[in-house]
């Protein structure tokens, strides 16, 4: 007499299943964490140099939040002849997946060099 095996595929295709959803998941919100926090690095960059071009600080933090992800913080500072631009978000996720990202640059005021 045979026994027909039909269900235990059944079986293991149920508990894989949401393993593999959950994998996947975890993938995709990593790579847009990583998406986000890249953007905060180019924004303060770009912040940075309209800073050392000595352009006012509503321009600076404007173009700082051309490059940012929607909804950061950009915060403008000057110590000397430096300028830092740092750009705070937070990433998108339930619970404690939404974390703080930031990206932060310091430039030179172009006025000082030579």
């Amino acid at each position: 007499m045979r026994r027909s095996d039909g269900g235990q595929v059944t079986a293991e295709a149920a508990l894989v299943l949401p393993a593999l959803v959950l994998v996947g998941t975890a993938l995709m919100w990593g790579l847009v964490a990583a998406s986000a926090q890249l953007q905060c690095v180019d924004a303060a960059r770009a912040g940075a140099r309209a800073a050392a071009r000595s352009e006012p600080g509503p321009a600076v933090v404007a173009a700082a939040r051309s490059a940012a992800p929607a909804g950061a913080r950009v915060a403008l500072t000057r110590e000397g002849d430096l300028v830092r631009v740092r750009v705070e978000a937070r990433a998108a996720g339930p619970g404690p997946l939404a974390v703080r990202l930031d990206g932060e640059a310091v430039a030179l005021a172009e006025g000082t060099v030579g």
